[in-house]
């Protein structure tokens, strides 16, 4: 808003509505709230606006949730194609307020319509808006690194760089790191890299002679006249550099990447040498456990309901998507905080010290709001424990499978060979992940490889391995009456009911 409206005007309009718009809502939200204030007032009685689909979630519902606290969404269409002056987005039409007419969603006549534009029944075991963040899924998920400006580089000239001597002798490997954003992920590897100063000084930049060169010639001239002091005075570092994030890579050796907007949520392992870019969310957890249960169904559909979206393409966030997900019992974030693996027989990794078995806490042991609704009350009434190491090596070999095949649909072995990577002056070996290059004559047919495509295509072996890692993540939950076949109505339920269950012994 600030670039569209002014630093000014900006200031003020948050200022005037702090405790009702959240800061980083678009400015439609503040219409929202003005509607919502006058029907309390008395002097309105409906409204109806028209905004993005990205009401739905994130800082933009807290409105909607303000106006389903004290009135109530009578019709909605919640997802819409708009064409305005050639741009094609994806809208909500919402109209709210005292009236009595029938509830209507998409055409469709509902009980009721939540924040997040969505039908509920019934609302305590239903309306995802409820869920909470949780403690133990905190510090584990990570955007990328927000560069501001021209950093990245191509692969050969950081293989050239790489050889080069400093004045202090140190090699040019500390600033100089492969590079992953979203397309990294849904297509090619396009084996970019990136000049990364973190924090350092002016001065003990400057030592790293070429690569601070580039930075000042190409970086500072897009930085001289920005309006945060640290970005236009600290021009030679990136805008916001992750200290958090790279300190939580430093005892893994691979990292979990999705990327924040895409038509599939997808993961995939990179090295942890590459640094992600702010259009991915890194996941610092090197186990196939973790990463099994995020591929899973179980999270896919969390994440579709909890994110919002960009156009017609769901957007994944590390608060909303991620820190609210209930992972099984014993295989949280928090229980892996530790970051250590245990190999299995046929290479795939697990966390490590699993215990044998964890008891579980019976929905019954949470209050009569959160407890669990009858169906999982049900499902699970029998459950005092979970197997939890079995548990943890089923899902981790089946998502290792899945990996396995992917890979070896994306870079078949009769199209691609391996090439090291260089080794930096003064080291002994290359800190940096091999790289997969086409043979000569398959180029054209290997661009076509990639996750997007393979997901577009569904092929029968990929839902077959998608089916059976479903399938140890169910058995994690003690979901022993999960098949493919069950709703996706009443598995997000399920979820829900452990959130609250989780959000509540957590005092949230």
């Amino acid at each position: 808003m600030i670039r569209e409206l002014g630093e000014e005007y900006t200031t003020l309009l948050r200022k005037t509505y702090e405790g009702r718009v959240p800061g980083g809502a678009d400015l439609v939200c503040y219409w929202f709230d003005k509607a919502r204030a006058q029907m309390a007032a008395g002097q309105l009685e409906r409204a109806g606006l028209v905004t993005t689909n990205s009401i739905r979630g994130g800082a933009n519902r807290r409105v909607l949730d303000a106006i389903c606290a004290q009135m109530r969404i009578f019709e909605a269409w919640s997802n819409e194609p708009w064409v305005n002056d050639g741009a094609a987005v994806h809208v909500s039409l919402v109209a709210f307020g005292h009236a009595h007419q029938a509830t209507c969603l998409d055409g469709v006549a509902v009980n009721t319509i939540a924040a997040d534009l969505t039908p509920h029944a019934d609302t305590q075991t239903s309306d995802l808006t409820r869920a909470q963040r949780l403690r133990t899924n905190a510090n584990t998920s990570f955007i990328g690194t927000q560069k501001n400006g021209p950093f990245d580089i191509d692969h050969d000239t950081a293989a050239d760089w790489l050889q080069l001597p400093n004045p202090h002798g140190r090699s040019n490997a500390e600033i100089l790191r492969p590079w992953a954003n979203g397309l990294s992920v849904v297509r090619r590897d396009e084996h970019t890299w990136v000049i990364d100063f973190d924090k350092m000084s002016e001065n003990d930049a400057s030592l790293f002679e070429i690569p601070f060169g580039h930075v000042k010639q190409y970086v500072k001239p897009t930085r001289d006249n920005l309006r945060r002091d640290w970005h236009r005075l600290h021009w030679w570092c990136h805008g916001d550099p992750r200290p958090a994030l790279k300190a939580s890579l430093e005892a893994i050796t691979r990292q979990i990447i999705t990327p924040r907007v895409a038509k599939h949520r997808v993961f995939a392992w990179f090295s942890s040498a590459v640094l992600p870019d702010s259009a991915v969310v890194s996941i610092a957890r090197a186990d196939d456990t973790t990463f099994g249960i995020l591929h899973s169904r179980f999270h896919e559909l969390w994440a579709l309901r909890m994110g919002t979206s960009l156009e017609d393409r769901p957007r994944y966030t590390p608060t909303t998507c991620f820190e609210t997900f209930p992972f099984p019992a014993g295989l949280t974030p928090a229980d892996t905080a530790h970051q250590r693996t245990e190999a299995l027989e046929g290479g795939a990794l697990i966390p490590a010290d699993l215990p044998d078995t964890l008891p579980l806490a019976l929905p019954a042991e949470h209050s009569e709001q959160n407890k669990a609704p009858a169906p999982v009350h049900q499902a699970q009434a029998a459950i005092t424990s979970i197997a939890l190491r079995p548990a943890a090596m089923a899902i981790a070999q089946a998502a290792r499978r899945l990996n396995t095949l992917r890979q070896a649909w994306l870079n078949p072995p009769e199209w691609t060979h391996t090439v090291p990577e260089v080794v930096p002056l003064g080291l002994s070996a290359s800190p940096y992940p091999n790289r997969i290059v086409p043979k000569p004559g398959f180029e054209k047919e290997l661009a076509k490889r990639t996750l997007t495509n393979l997901y577009n295509l569904r092929p029968a072996w990929l839902a077959a391995a998608h089916a059976q890692l479903d399938a140890a993540v169910a058995a994690a939950y003690g979901w022993a009456d999960y098949t493919a076949n069950m709703p996706d109505d009443e598995i997000l339920r399920r979820l829900l009911a452990l959130n609250l269950q989780r959000s509540t012994s957590e005092g949230a």
